[in-house]
């Protein structure tokens, strides 16, 4: 790719494309883009994807355009790595997510006569993927193959035991999770060191994760709110008081907490 070439009449991908692989080029690119291998850059790929989340969440669409072609770049900068090892390429990839989206569509793609619920969707779509999952060549084809293990311990903690409920591995309703986290709590109070202590602090987490779920409710979801109210609640405490808040006695902290709260409460009745 000549220097110009992000001027010519490339398709906008295939001027990406272009770009990436001038910027691999060991010769006339960039020496960060080429000393990148795949689990260098993999931690890129996931903080690019929680800000595309971001601004969806902050409804910034013009954030989104630009956020979401940072996790494309993403994807072209693999497949660019995985072509020089001649692996696989981009076309590759786009071929392999066309062909699983009409493989896991059959009602729109195949049987036109089938039934299009919601529930039977949901049901056929997670069929078609554990017969996916059957075929990968991999020592590990059970219920829970596949379950990445990068994910946010509350996510996967979910994914996991929706897949284990599919086999019917559940409890009834939400009164069994409740119950079973009074127990884990117990368990944590009799902990006898500190490796016993994380393990039974990670089951009072995993059982409150169920709980959630059986409400219909993503744990990680929860958290992420409960962040948010927190820090918010703390930045207004730190507001009141005028700066730092650290100097202050534990009792005063708590009466700036309250009026944090108190003041949560009064902007929300103001909407």
């Amino acid at each position: 790719m000549d220097k110009d070439a992000s001027k010519q009449n490339f398709s906008s991908i295939d001027k990406l494309r272009q770009i990436m692989a001038r910027l691999r080029d060991p010769v006339h690119g960039c020496e960060w883009d080429v000393a990148q291998n795949f689990s260098s850059i993999a931690p890129f790929a996931v903080e690019e994807a929680y800000e595309v989340v971001d601004a969806i969440e902050q409804q910034d669409m013009e954030e989104l355009k630009n956020e979401l072609g940072d996790l494309l770049l993403q994807v072209v900068f693999h497949s660019q790595m995985a072509s020089e090892e001649n692996l696989f390429t981009f076309d590759d990839v786009a071929d392999a997510i066309c062909e699983k989206m009409i493989r896991r569509h059959p009602h729109v793609f195949k049987d036109n006569d089938a039934d299009t619920t919601s529930a039977y969707i949901a049901d056929n779509w997670e069929r078609i993927k554990a017969t996916e999952r059957s075929k990968k060549k991999s020592n590990d084809s059970g219920t829970l193959a596949g379950i990445a293990k990068s994910l946010p311990a509350l996510t996967r903690a979910r994914k996991i035991q929706e897949r284990a409920a599919r086999t019917g591995f559940d409890w009834s309703d939400t009164a069994g999770p409740r119950a079973k986290i009074d127990e884990e709590l117990a368990e944590v109070d009799n902990a006898t060191d500190r490796e016993n202590l994380i393990e039974e602090i990670g089951d009072v987490l995993f059982t409150v994760t169920t709980f959630a779920r059986h409400h219909g409710i993503d744990a990680e979801q929860a958290l992420k709110i409960s962040n948010e109210k927190f820090e918010s609640r703390f930045k207004t405490m730190e507001n009141i008081a005028g700066g730092d808040i650290s100097p202050l006695s534990l009792p005063e902290k708590e009466d700036l907490w309250i009026a944090a709260k108190k003041h949560e409460k009064s902007m929300k009745s103001d909407k």
